[in-house]
């Protein structure tokens, strides 16, 4: 099996002042994934380094950088899942700690249980060796703006900062197929700027937010939470898959009928079992990338697809 990674920075109203951002984050964090598999490395720790990579950016929604709560706190969520027996592992309403997605992926492998949340998994995190971070250095300047703006507008659902040109940061995920066919999906956010305290969005349950099964393929998804949650939209990809869709026609389906039964926006991407990809997003632009055959393969807007050389790092 070839090994592939396919990324997403998050859909949304992306403002054009964080178009390039985001399409050099998608692509740095692809890289670091396909570098991970090419040395032979698991689609586990393909999908976490390419997250954790975009954690640290405050070009997207998830770790330093998360959109803000209404009393201005980051309560940020996660999940990972492994195709080739299902595990899972989720966190959620963590606040004091960078990379979500590593606890969880410490779930996944150290926990009796799939997901824990709030102050269970603050302990359980301190319990595996992640220390923590002062809650404020997680918050950037462009996150208290959208609050603001918020509490102003009360434009409630946003996903994306910036109302004008201000922001723009994006729920994260990949997908990835190992060297042994082995699928892995990792997705990680801050949620929704404005959100009630103690709101728990699609991210961290598995079949909204993240799908992996090395039987079909993997999906991640983006996009109105909410909505995202009530369709399923995952694994409702998963299952167009199975009954024969390829990967982009089934990403295509799925998220045409959520936003047309639920009247929201989302994204996903998509690897099929084979390494078909599928993207697709009926927000206004979501920033992806992947790499094959010496080409990195990356966009943002609709029917995009942009390609450059790729050197391996």
């Amino acid at each position: 099996m070839e090994p592939i990674i396919i990324v997403h920075g998050g859909a949304g109203d992306i403002p054009l002042s964080r178009v390039q951002g985001k399409l050099n984050g998608v692509k740095a964090s692809a890289a670091v994934g396909q570098k991970i598999l090419a040395q032979g490395g698991t689609a586990l720790d393909a999908v976490e380094a390419a997250v954790v990579l975009m954690e640290k950016d405050e070009y997207f929604n998830a770790g330093y950088g998360s959109v803000l709560n209404l009393k201005g706190q980051v309560e940020m969520e996660a999940s990972i899942m492994c195709g080739n027996n299902l595990d899972v592992g989720a966190v959620t309403l963590i606040k004091d700690f960078l990379h979500p997605i590593s606890i969880a992926h410490k779930v996944l492998t150290n926990s009796p249980h799939s997901l824990l949340g709030g102050e269970g998994a603050k302990m359980f995190a301190l319990e595996m060796g992640f220390s923590t971070v002062p809650p404020e250095s997680l918050i950037s300047e462009n996150a208290k703006s959208a609050l603001a703006e918020f509490l102003k507008h009360g434009e409630f659902g946003r996903t994306e900062i910036g109302l004008r040109d201000e922001g723009g940061v994006g729920t994260v995920g990949a997908v990835a197929i190992d060297c042994n066919g082995h699928i892995a999906v990792a997705t990680s956010t801050g949620g929704m700027s404005g959100k009630a305290v103690g709101r728990i969005g699609d991210t961290p349950q598995i079949g909204s937010g993240t799908y992996a099964d090395d039987n079909i393929g993997g999906v991640s998804t983006t996009g109105h939470g909410e909505s995202i949650l009530k369709y399923c939209l995952a694994h409702s990809i998963i299952k167009l898959m199975q009954s024969g869709n390829v990967a982009n026609t089934a990403t295509k389906l799925a998220i045409n009928g959520m936003t047309e039964r639920l009247k929201n926006t989302a994204g996903a991407i998509t690897l099929s079992k084979s390494g078909d990809v599928g993207i697709n997003f009926s927000s206004k632009r979501m920033a992806w990338a992947y790499i094959r055959s010496n080409k990195i393969y990356f966009g943002i807007e609709k029917d995009e697809i942009l390609e450059e050389d790729y050197v391996s790092i």
